[in-house]
């Protein structure tokens, strides 16, 4: 994914993989993990732990293979292209994927909660009133407050706005053959990305230790974990790619011209900059 040999074959095909089949068997140990560890059975943590460090160096392999490739000469001016589209279609994916969440947040407020305000519903939830945040009309939740957007939120998004500056610093100092700036740039890109995620782990003990704001805390408590929880999920693979990214540019992998592994990495880490932006305004502030 660097450098486009001229030599290169017509359209390099690689052998069978047993990354796809290993990844998938670590993402399963992830979510089956949280699944229980949500659910109150403590060996889910570690099950979870496992899939998480399972996965890492299953990508750790994989990511070697593929830069091997490319280093190899084996990647044509076809498969240059090939990484483009599908780069393009996977982030569309996730695109789709993020607007589930956003639409399950949407049908929560502003369908179904005026519909369990309504005039027939007050008939069995006579002391229900339909405004949003809400735990529902059942009283079965416990009482929690919501998060605001101050100060760590909004400290969150000054962050994946300034490392979306950054990451295009060094996209631009790439593209100049200004090595040093490029590496400065794209370490203060993975700085900030991590960063994030340190004061979004902060953030979720904050909440369940002094708001009693958990994951069962009704519709409002599953959907603001299940948008943020995912979305900081992504920002730490998109920080991952990253520091592989980096590696690869001090190693001198990349030349101005020929870097799609770095500009692979850039669309996704200004994607994650992106639904950021929404959550930031429809889960923080609306």
């Amino acid at each position: 994914m660097s450098s486009i040999p001229t030599q290169a074959p017509y359209y390099y095909v690689p052998e069978p993989s047993r990354h796809p089949v290993m990844a998938c068997l670590g993402l399963l140990s992830f979510g089956f993990g949280m699944s229980q560890w949500v659910n109150g059975h403590q060996w889910g943590a570690y099950l979870t732990g496992f899939g998480i460090l399972w996965l890492l160096f299953v990508l750790y392999q994989w990511f070697g293979d593929a830069i091997a490739e490319s280093e190899g000469g084996l990647n044509s001016v076809n498969v240059d292209i090939s990484y483009r589209w599908s780069m393009s279609w996977f982030i569309f994916s996730e695109i789709m994927f993020f607007a589930a969440f956003f639409s399950a947040l949407f049908y929560a407020r502003n369908i179904a909660m005026p519909w369990l305000g309504d005039i027939d519903s007050r008939l069995i939830w006579p002391n229900f009133s339909a405004v949003w945040p809400n735990a529902g009309p059942g009283g079965l939740v416990d009482k929690f407050e919501t998060m605001g957007p101050w100060p760590i939120p909004t400290i969150n998004t000054a962050i994946l706005l300034t490392s979306g500056l950054t990451v295009t610093w060094a996209h631009h100092a790439l593209r100049e053959n200004h090595r040093k700036q490029a590496i400065q740039g794209l370490a203060l890109t993975v700085g900030l990305g991590f960063l994030f995620v340190c004061l979004q782990v902060f953030e979720y003990v904050h909440a369940y230790s002094e708001l009693n704001l958990k994951l069962s805390s009704g519709i409002y408590g599953s959907t603001f974990f299940m948008l943020t929880g995912f979305h900081g999920f992504h920002v730490t693979l998109g920080a991952i790619m990253l520091s592989v990214v980096l590696r690869r540019m001090i190693k001198g992998h990349f030349t101005a011209d020929n870097h799609f592994g770095f500009e692979g990495a850039a669309w996704y880490w200004h994607f994650v900059d992106v639904v950021w932006l929404g959550l930031y305004l429809l889960v923080y502030w609306m």
